[in-house]
């Protein structure tokens, strides 16, 4: 199985990650990691730091002349912002006379729960170690299992449907005919937008609200839209509550910073009508196989693939760290003060969906191993072809 984990700070030296359980041969190039990345840069909103980063991954390990060995791949992500926080964040010694601790936590944010609960008496370890730059590292880690996928013919994708008050008043009438050569095509014209919306008229209305609340001083949110298509039907389990995957897929997107809530396609519009107007109807078609005319389940029934494109919905809160701060205490005197001010986005909605495309992928890569085992490609692949043919056997094909 397919699991990763990232190391390092905001303002270190780099961020890092390893990723384990890759099968051996599959091809990587680096364009497969850093076109992530320098996707995940993008984004009308964005704050001054991303002017400094240029991310790109370095690979330390596992991979072997543009082919993974099976063994753990190591990535770093050089921080070029790092030769100006050398003293604030020394690795060693004391602190600088001029380093003043942070006290004043901020709404919304990790500082207060984090400062209390690891003993601190500064809230910078918080934020470096909390902060959204860590997604850097997970994107990077994530492509490889996206790479994977698309090996097996499994395409994730994303676009913004809305960013506060724009957008969202119906999916874009674009969206079958991109879906319908998959989910990777989907990706290719939402990245064609600076806020990645597929309507003009919502884009512009998005970047009016984002300009609006940069001037305020404030901050917004939005709703981000994935859709996952040529898998199988039958990944995932109901047998136990680990392996369901509807629930590892929530995990996932909920595990991102300032997402706040999942859907699996409609569900909360479904939760409002009867199970009449909610549940797919099967209707068989001349070649004995069942087509269905909707999708309201988003492509997963009893927390498997059910052979429909899986639609995934992920609601991002407004980032909590305004230019216009809001009513905090200091933590040495307890008296009331405004929330510290760290150097921050106005909207990352745009950069967030391509953050979700990138962690849903080794819950989706686990899913097809955990039914095709394997460790080399060769023997993955034959195994899913195989599972192929006996689907469409099973319907009479």
């Amino acid at each position: 199985m397919i699991r990763y984990f990232t190391a390092g700070e905001s303002h270190g030296p780099a961020l890092s990650a390893i990723i384990e359980g890759l099968p051996a041969g599959l091809d990587i190039a680096p364009e497969d990691i850093n076109d992530e990345l320098a996707r995940r840069q993008q984004g009308y909103g964005r704050g001054g730091r991303m002017k400094i980063e240029t991310d790109r991954a370095e690979v330390l390990s596992g991979i072997r002349f543009g082919k993974t060995i099976g063994s753990p791949v190591t990535l770093q992500i050089e921080n070029r912002d790092w030769k100006n926080w050398t003293v604030k964040m020394a690795r060693f010694g004391n602190p600088a006379e001029d380093v003043a601790a942070i006290t004043v936590p901020r709404p919304g944010h990790a500082d207060l729960s984090g400062m209390i609960k690891y003993g601190f008496e500064d809230i910078r370890p918080v934020i470096e170690r909390a902060s959204a730059r860590e997604t850097a590292a997970r994107v990077a880690a994530c492509s490889l299992a996206k790479a994977f996928l698309r090996s097996a013919g499994i395409e994730i994708g994303s676009y913004v449907s809305a960013i506060g008050p724009a957008g969202e008043n119906a999916p874009s009438p674009r969206l079958a005919e991109l879906l319908a050569t998959g989910a990777a095509a989907l990706s290719r014209a939402a990245d064609e937008s600076c806020v990645r919306m597929l309507e003009k008229d919502d884009e512009t209305a998005a970047v009016a609200a984002i300009d609006k609340a940069k001037e305020e001083g404030d901050t917004l949110g939005g709703i981000i839209e994935i859709f996952i298509t040529g898998v199988p039907m039958g990944l995932g389990s109901y047998v136990q509550h680990d392996r369901r995957l509807d629930a590892e897929l929530a995990a996932a997107l909920v595990s991102i910073q300032a997402v706040k809530g999942v859907e699996i396609g409609p569900a909360f519009e479904n939760a409002r009508k009867p199970g009449s107007q909610v549940h797919d109807e099967y209707f068989p078609a001349k070649d004995r196989t069942p087509v269905r005319r909707t999708n309201r389940a988003g492509g997963i029934e009893g927390s498997m693939s059910n052979d429909q494109t899986i639609h995934l919905r992920a609601a991002m809160k407004p980032i909590a760290t305004l230019m216009t701060p809001l009513h905090s205490f200091d933590m040495t005197s307890m008296d009331a003060h405004l929330s510290h001010i760290e150097r921050s986005d106005t909207c990352a909605v745009p950069a967030c969906s391509v953050i979700a495309e990138a962690v849903v992928a080794p819950v989706m890569a686990n899913a097809l191993l955990r039914k095709t085992g394997g460790d080399h490609m060769r023997e993955i692949l034959e195994r899913l072809e195989a599972y192929r043919k006996e689907i469409v056997e099973r319907f009479g094909g």
